[in-house]
């Protein structure tokens, strides 16, 4: 980590009222560190809406696998892009529906394309892609 260099910041009185209540809402120890999680944040959106940049997500798939074909469907994708699919979690919800979380790495182009292809097929009742930096270059 390098330096630690201490700035002033001007807010409204009505917006740091908020800020500090989102504070404790948070749990953060002190303002520094919600304002260093916030620019964190706004730095890796940036990073990932790059289609070349390096990154991790989690692909969510809830569905039913009762649905004819529909597992064996799931596995045929996973195994079409097994280079870029580094883990995989399978939970039983219920006797009828089933919670994926895949988690893949590579390009924000073959990310958002393999969740894309995962979610959108037949039978999948919900799939969400929450996308992140791999870290680096991240301080």
């Amino acid at each position: 980590m390098g330096t630690t260099v201490r700035f002033g910041i001007s807010l409204d009185e009505k917006l740091l009222e908020s800020f500090d209540e989102l504070i404790e809402e948070k749990r953060y120890m002190n303002r520094s560190e919600a304002i260093r999680d916030l620019i964190r944040a706004s730095l890796v959106e940036n990073r990932v809406a790059s289609e070349d940049a390096e990154v991790v997500g989690t692909v969510t798939l809830v569905y039913n696998h009762h649905v004819r074909d529909l597992s064996d469907k799931l596995t045929e994708h996973q195994h079409a892009h097994h280079d870029q699919i580094i883990s995989a979690l399978h939970i039983h919800l219920d006797a009828h529906n089933c919670l994926e979380v895949l988690v893949v790495r590579g390009p924000t182009r073959d990310v958002k394309r393999i969740a894309d292809e995962l979610i959108g097929v037949k039978g999948v009742k919900h799939g969400k892609l929450v996308m992140t930096t791999t870290g680096e270059g991240l301080h």
